[in-house]
């Protein structure tokens, strides 16, 4: 009786072998790049490296101070993508003709935490502590009613449309709240010229410049710091301003790709949304191109006053308490505005001690 050879039946085997798994490779490569095009509904999801799989974000927190277009931002996003905002919003004023895009619980459950802590939006938002605040929940001292009903809505199970939500207290409360979350957010940072912010504040809350700038240090340096960990977008209030069909499309295809956040209902911003928040007016008005990470005598244009100016910066004696006070203060704010801009101040290595010692002294 004749048997096959032991070679002959290795062979085949091993071909069947190849088969199998080249049918398996294909299989993994199309999964992979429907994930990274956002197509998958599954709760878990390959990377492109073919890494263990990483749950999906359900959704992001818009991070930025107060006057630093987060409303306008937060509108584009929600009503050019579809991403869901949650009821009800703080609707428009004055300030914001097209509304705030705030989830009223959750803001009014924030000015709680800050009241327990004797701080308010516009002071002492330094001295805010996170663990504090649980503590006071936790032995009834601040009362949840209103935040459990922010916090159902964030942690909705099964979410088909990525959520959206936005207070620039937010800033300062992120810790309290990520210890309620069920999950990690991303973020969405942006930020606006310390000096546009200041003179806005000074206008609508009659907040002198020296403190405007005070707050803008903070709540920005809090935004970073307290994000830290999590997957985050950067943009800014100029480059939403000056194209915003660009960076809007790469806020939502960063969010898509970087931090593994299914798609939202519209791939595509339209012009008509655009159009809508972002009009001729508002861009001739703004004035971010006026304020570059420049010396502080290149920003005035008449000679006569910029030499007066010179001389008050190089003569200290020249000067009262105050306003050498508030020249610190600007001139802190230019250097985290100007490594913003650069991108050196989101590296975990970043020195923000000088500005955590320069806030507590106001």
């Amino acid at each position: 009786m004749n048997y096959p050879s032991r070679g002959r039946i290795t062979v085949a085997a091993l071909s069947l072998w190849i088969g199998l798994r080249l049918l398996l490779n294909e299989g993994r490569f199309i999964n992979e790049n429907n994930a990274l095009d956002g197509t998958t509904t599954t709760s878990t999801r390959k990377t492109q490296q073919g890494r263990k799989s990483e749950t999906v974000t359900s959704g992001f927190v818009v991070l930025g101070m107060h006057r630093s277009g987060t409303s306008l931002l937060t509108g584009l996003l929600s009503q050019g993508f579809g991403y869901d905002t949650g009821g009800p919003l703080l609707g428009a004023n004055e300030g914001n003709a097209k509304g705030h895009f705030e989830l009223i619980f959750m803001m009014e459950q924030n000015d709680q935490f800050l009241d327990a802590q004797h701080i308010l939006w516009n002071h002492d938002v330094v001295k805010y502590d996170g663990e504090t605040a649980l503590q006071q929940k936790a032995q009834g001292v601040i009362s949840f009613e209103i935040g459990s009903k922010a916090l159902s809505f964030l942690n909705t199970p099964n979410r088909t449309v990525p959520y959206i939500i936005k207070d620039p207290r937010m800033c300062i409360t992120l810790p309290t709240w990520l210890k309620l979350l069920t999950h990690s957010p991303a973020v969405v940072f942006t930020y606006r010229h310390p000096m546009e912010v200041a003179s806005s504040l000074a206008k609508r809350d009659l907040l002198t410049m020296k403190h405007g700038l005070y707050l803008w240090i903070v709540y920005n340096m809090r935004a970073i710091q307290n994000s830290k960990g999590l997957c985050r977008v950067f943009t800014s209030n100029e480059r939403i301003v000056s194209n915003p069909s660009v960076e809007l499309q790469r806020i939502a295809n960063e969010l898509i790709h970087s931090c593994n956040m299914f798609a939202p209902p519209t791939l595509e911003i339209s012009n008509e949304v655009v159009g809508e928040f972002v009009d001729a007016s508002l861009r001739h008005n703004h004035q971010g191109s006026h304020y570059k990470c420049t010396s502080i005598a290149k920003t005035v244009d008449d000679d006569d006053e910029r030499k007066a100016m010179m001389e008050r910066h190089n003569d200290s004696t020249l000067k009262t308490n105050e306003q050498y006070s508030e020249d610190k203060m600007r001139s802190m704010a230019m250097k985290l505005f100007c490594d913003l801009e650069s991108g050196v101040a989101y590296s975990i290595l970043y020195e923000w001690s000088p500005f955590e010692d320069l806030v507590r002294l106001l």
